[in-house]
């Protein structure tokens, strides 16, 4: 939610889109149920109208996703299935980024190369996996070879057998990768990676999450329905943030790194809206419980 008093370290263009159906998800309680008088309240205060939210719900329940028991604001949503890797970032990629910044993980300086050739009779296949690699943090070199500082052959293999393309797809590492004349590591992260972009993301998760702490450690801290709204508008900020982010090494990144910095700051407010009593027997916020152990990272994890 936008700070009551919105200060330097929270402008007011740092507002995100939510979807709706995050909103649904995240308000998913430990009994799989949402309060449909606790969604409508949140929404109003996330700028969703009624309507907004009403279609939703009908979508949601037509695609088999939750069912519903009573109307409008007295009902009752049931997940059908776990809905929470629909609101944020799976949590063992989260759980890498957190054990990257407490320097558990150090780039063993070898580079991760993919080409796959895939005909156009077989394109759906072919564009799964280029999105599968993307999203696994690689970066295109050339037309069909892309490559990434971080060892995700195993994951990689997996999804092209899946797709059954595991013939077409070739896979090598190196300590010594050239892309023209450039050669230094840092200089090729910078070249592969917009790491400008990814940088302002980082930059937008932390102003809105200092904002929240600023405002969870007050004397007049926010209500219930106030915090809802809070941790659902931080899950966007730091899904908006981390999706895109490659992760990687912090030995590729400028320093000090901006995504290192909001974690932390994201982190603190997980740890506050947790400590944080609600009204019912069933807390909404599961998504802080799915990152629970990724946020302590030890040796041995």
């Amino acid at each position: 939610m936008t700070p009551r008093t919105p200060g330097p370290e929270q402008p007011h263009d740092n507002r995100l889109d939510i979807p709706t159906r995050l909103l649904v998800h995240a308000l998913v309680r430990e009994d799989a149920t949402v309060d449909a008088g606790e969604l409508y309240a949140v929404a109003a205060l996330l700028g969703m109208s009624e309507t907004q939210v009403r279609l939703c719900v009908k979508r949601l329940v037509a695609e088999g996703r939750f069912t519903q028991d009573g109307r409008g604001r007295k009902a009752t949503l049931r997940a059908v299935s776990d809905v929470t890797g629909s609101v944020a970032p799976d949590a063992a990629y989260v759980r890498h980024a957190y054990r990257q910044d407490a320097g558990l993980t150090p780039w063993d300086g070898v580079w991760h190369l993919f080409a796959f050739a895939i005909p156009e009779s077989r394109r759906t296949a072919r564009d799964t996996l280029r999105e599968r690699l993307l999203h696994l943090g690689a970066a295109p070199v050339q037309s069909g070879l892309y490559v990434t500082a971080n060892p995700v052959g195993e994951l990689v293999d997996a999804h092209a057998r899946h797709l059954g393309v595991a013939d077409a797809l070739t896979r090598m590492s190196t300590t010594d990768l050239r892309i023209g004349d450039i050669t230094d590591p840092v200089a090729l992260a910078a070249t592969l990676w917009p790491l400008d972009e990814i940088t302002e993301r980082h930059q937008r998760l932390a102003a809105f999450a200092g904002s929240c702490l600023a405002q969870l450690t007050e004397n007049d801290p926010p209500s219930g329905t106030e915090r809802l709204g809070m941790a659902v508008e931080l899950a966007a900020h730091f899904t908006t943030a981390m999706k895109p982010d490659p992760l990687l090494p912090p030995q590729l990144l400028p320093q000090p790194w901006p995504g290192t910095h909001a974690r932390r700051l994201a982190a603190d407010c997980w740890h506050h809206l947790r400590q944080t009593p609600h009204t019912g027997d069933n807390t909404p916020l599961r998504l802080f419980a799915l990152y629970a152990d990724a946020l302590h990272p030890t040796d041995d994890a």
